[in-house]
C-alpha cells in the first residue's frame, strides 16, 4: 500500500469536505493546516441558518445564464474559502502562517481547478495563510504563493490608477 503525500493527503480532505457544498454547480471544499494540524474547514454554500439551492431545488445563476465565475448577485452561497475563514474565527484557530487546501469538482465528477475569486484572494491575504495548494484538473498538485498574489494585485491596482488616472 502506498502512503499518500501530506498533500494528497490533506486534498483528500478537502475533497471529502467538499462533498458537503449546497450548490447544485460544482462542490468546493478547503482545510486550512498549519504544522501539519487542521485547523479549519469549510465548503461552498450559503450562510448559516439560509435556505440554499438544493432547498430550493434551482440555482438561479443558471436561470439567468451567468457565467461561471460571475454572477454573485444570483448566488447565495459563501466561497469555501471564506467560510473556512470564517469557522476558523469562530473556533478562535489561528490560522496566520497557514496553508490552505482547496479541492473543487463538477457535478459530473471532474476536477474544477480551485482558483480563488478576487475576493477570497483578497480575505486570504488578510487572514495571513501563506500558501495554497489545489488540485489541478489534470490530476496533479498546483500551489499558489501568497506573497506573489500580494504583488500582483499591487501592479493590478497600478495599471488601474493608470488607466483612469485623469490626465
Amino acid at each position: 500500500m502506498k502512503r499518500p503525500s501530506v498533500h494528497e493527503y490533506f486534498l483528500e480532505l478537502a475533497r471529502a469536505v467538499s462533498l458537503r457544498a449546497t450548490c447544485l454547480r460544482a462542490r468546493f471544499g478547503a482545510v486550512i493546516v498549519k504544522d501539519g494540524v487542521v485547523l479549519s474547514s469549510g465548503y461552498n454554500g450559503a450562510a448559516r441558518k439560509v435556505k440554499d439551492c438544493l432547498d430550493f431545488g434551482i440555482c438561479l445563476k443558471d436561470e439567468v445564464g451567468a457565467p461561471h465565475g460571475g454572477g454573485y448577485d444570483f448566488c447565495n452561497a459563501v466561497h469555501a474559502e471564506a467560510n473556512a475563514v470564517v469557522n476558523a474565527a469562530r473556533s478562535g484557530a489561528k490560522i496566520l502562517g497557514g496553508t490552505m487546501y482547496l479541492y473543487g469538482e463538477d457535478l459530473k465528477g471532474n476536477i474544477v481547478e480551485a482558483m480563488p475569486c478576487t475576493f477570497c484572494r483578497r480575505l486570504l491575504i488578510n487572514a495571513g495563510i501563506e500558501k495554497i495548494v489545489y488540485k489541478k484538473s489534470d490530476g496533479s498538485i498546483g500551489e499558489y504563493e501568497i506573497s506573489e498574489w500580494i504583488r500582483d494585485e499591487s501592479l493590478a491596482h497600478q495599471q488601474k490608477i493608470q488607466q483612469y488616472k485623469k490626465k
